[in-house]
């Protein structure tokens, strides 16, 4: 099983950290899918040490979600080390998270995330001092480079464990690739042979066969699943019983799938009231539809949505019009 510091996780399934999705009310649900380990989406260092009220309702945690990781981001060594710090006394997350891997330009503009993969000593010298700060596992997310030119894996997860990291989650894209192309998973075989601290591997899991290769290709302690999840939760359950018995389970039923939503949506809600949660959950019910016949004039109708009323009409209208195509084809 996945092991990072003095936590262990149930299984290898990792839900990776994804800006402006992973709440609180979108980690318990996949949590509930059977992932050994959910992770928040990044919070600014500089938004904790000035206790930005926005900034600090991202902190809060279910203790239904738990072992979390909770993730920071930054680029100036005292306000990463006092959010850091801040988080480690003050969250009952379990494993303090630093952002390597995000490739947007008003991130990198901060000389954070990404940023970072351009310089190892840099990297030591962050980490080994956010280490000393906490009490609770450090660990870092990060891509294999800035660009083809310029890729510092290894040298990267070398200077994480060097500086008392407990494990790296590496994205195989590099930050000029976006999400666009191939994740090299070759490269994140050669990180995996490189240090002896786990390694999660992420990109290009998109079904259970793929989390199963990545393990048998790369050696990776975990698998990190991110937008196959979007949507789509019994991806991680699929995931999770194919790792551990080699048997693939059934899709959900259009009911099963509308009802998940259903329940997302209340406690988006109850997180963050019901005027921002139905219009945050519209492009989640978007990603619930994927796949759905017909959903086109559904999606359109969704993003009409103001109130949770009109959302929970829309897709128990969903539901009903598959009922009745079942029964007819009976």
């Amino acid at each position: 099983m996945l092991k990072i510091g003095d936590i262990e996780m149930k299984n290898q399934v990792v839900l990776a950290p994804m800006a402006g999705i992973c709440n609180s009310a979108f980690r318990l649900t996949v949590k509930e899918f059977g992932a050994g380990l959910v992770c928040a989406e990044m919070i600014s260092d500089k938004g904790i040490v000035q206790k930005n009220e926005k900034t600090m309702k991202l902190l809060y945690i279910d203790e239904r979600e738990k072992p979390l990781s909770l993730q920071i981001f930054g680029g100036e060594k005292e306000t990463l080390v006092e959010a850091a710090r801040f988080v480690d006394q003050n969250t009952n997350a379990d494993i303090i998270d630093i952002n390597m891997g995000c490739p947007v330009n008003k991130i990198i503009k901060c000389e954070a995330g990404a940023r970072w993969l351009l310089e190892p000593n840099k990297i030591y010298d962050m980490v080994s001092a956010v280490v000393e700060a906490v009490e609770k596992p450090v660990t870092v997310k990060m891509r294999i480079g800035w660009d083809e030119e310029h890729i510092f894996a290894v040298e990267n997860a070398q200077a994480v464990e060097s500086a008392g990291g407990a494990a790296v989650s590496m994205h195989g894209r590099t930050r000029v690739q976006m999400y666009e192309g191939v994740a090299n998973w070759d490269i994140i075989r050669k990180v995996k042979q490189s240090i002896n601290i786990p390694l999660i591997g992420n990109g290009d899991v998109k079904t259970p066969e793929d989390a199963k290769r990545m393990l048998d290709e790369t050696g990776v302690d975990g698998i990190m699943i991110g937008r196959a999840a979007l949507g789509n939760p019994w991806m991680i359950y699929q995931t999770v019983k194919f790792l551990e018995t080699g048997e693939l389970t059934g899709e959900p039923t259009i009911k099963e799938k509308m009802d998940v939503c259903k329940l997302h949506l209340d406690r988006l809600i109850a997180l963050k009231g019901e005027y921002v949660a139905v219009r945050e959950m519209r492009k989640h019910a978007a990603w619930y539809l994927k796949g759905i016949q017909g959903n086109g004039m559904i999606r359109n109708a969704i993003n009409e949505c103001l109130t949770r009323s009109e959302l929970v009409a829309l897709l128990d209208y969903i539901t009903d019009s598959a009922e009745v195509k079942e029964k007819q084809a009976v």
